[in-house]
């Protein structure tokens, strides 16, 4: 019996049942989180949650179809997992019918709340840049976008603009990151430059997440949920703000599951990880971000690792070595001979660990 067969056999959920467990997981914990902050029905967090996820779900029956007739097919990298050949093209840019769903519902079940707006428009700047790249990538019929310092430039454009935004309506009272056992490191004007950091990292992380049916959707719906719950006492706006985001990744996950009717492309992608940066950096909530975002530090660790390692062990014939058999890290564990569900099932198993460890340390 070899080893893949064995795991096969311990582990092997399908893309459905994914999908039913991280829902029905996902709503208990938004049902939890009404009993814990004593919600009633008029300002319940369930409400707005089962709306974002019913909506994205819908619309998208429509605007599935719709991204197939404008030929907005995927393409995959040759040089990546062969059996990710087969879903050359799929539809992408799925966050055009994500976002603006999630961003709407936020919106109005805040009742235009001034900072979920400012997020908002943070959240629609990356899923605009996001939205640049595929539109180059499909144009140019191959898997490259924008070039990588114009991407930059313009998520450093977008970040600073709502870090002056945040600067102005806040002050300083933004400038303290919050530390495990009652620990504030006071940053002052380096704080700023933090923000931004963590605007390009948080978004390009989750964009790196983004290589298998329902693993950046399904991690980013929890690592939303997680960030409500952390701060649904002190700013039930803005935790209004993570659970509809979060209801809208989850509904993606009824297209995205394995196999895959659409996938979220950069649009999505990005997007998702502007809008936990926004969330952090209101909050002062930046190191319970690092700990909810483990799987997303990871996956990027593992892409700089590679390409390190590589560039170190460069022989006299300009080749390297590989640290792992693929970047980032679920290519690796796929190579391994892992199915693409049980790669998603760990890490929603581990994100969802992750997500306790900070709602019981209290550690934001």
């Amino acid at each position: 019996m070899n080893e893949k067969a064995s795991t096969s056999r311990l582990f092997s959920p399908t893309g459905t049942q994914l999908l039913l467990a991280i829902a029905f997981a996902a709503t208990a914990i938004v049902a939890a989180l009404d009993y814990r902050f004593n919600h009633s029905f008029t300002n319940s967090l369930l409400l707005p949650f089962i709306s974002a996820a019913l909506g994205v779900a819908a619309v998208g029956y429509w605007a599935v179809p719709k991204l197939g007739q404008l030929k907005m097919g995927q393409f995959i990298r040759e040089d990546g997992p062969q059996a990710h050949l087969k879903k050359a093209g799929t539809p992408t840019m799925g966050g055009v019918f994500i976002v603006p769903t999630g961003l709407l519902a936020a919106i109005l079940w805040s009742k235009f709340n001034v900072d979920v707006i400012a997020m908002s428009l943070m959240t629609a700047s990356y899923l605009a840049i996001g939205g640049v790249d595929d539109w180059k990538s499909l144009s140019n019929r191959k898997n490259e976008g924008l070039t990588p310092k114009g991407k930059l430039a313009l998520q450093v454009g977008a970040a600073a603009a709502f870090c002056a935004w945040a600067y102005m309506a806040k002050g300083d009272v933004l400038t303290k990151v919050n530390l495990p056992l009652g620990i504030t490191l006071p940053l002052g004007i380096l704080f700023w430059a933090l923000a931004i950091f963590t605007l390009l990292a948080e978004s390009n992380a989750t964009n790196l997440t983004d290589g298998v049916d329902g693993l950046a959707g399904g991690t980013g719906s929890i690592a939303l949920l997680a960030m409500a719950a952390i701060n649904g006492v002190r700013y039930p706006a803005i935790s209004i703000f993570c659970i509809c985001l979060s209801g809208a990744y989850l509904g993606f996950l009824v297209h995205n599951r394995n196999k895959a009717r659409v996938f979220m492309g950069d649009t999505g992608s990005l997007a998702l990880g502007g809008a936990l940066a926004a969330v952090a950096i209101l909050t002062g909530s930046l190191w319970s971000l690092l700990v909810v975002s483990g799987i997303f530090f990871i996956e990027t660790l593992s892409v700089i690792a590679q390409v390190g390692y590589y560039k170190s062990t460069k022989g006299p014939d300009g080749k390297g070595k590989r640290l792992f058999r693929m970047a980032p890290f679920h290519h690796h564990l796929e190579l391994g001979g892992w199915t693409e569900t049980q790669v998603v099932g760990v890490f929603y198993v581990i994100n969802l660990l992750l997500a306790l460890i900070c709602w019981l340390t209290r550690i934001a």
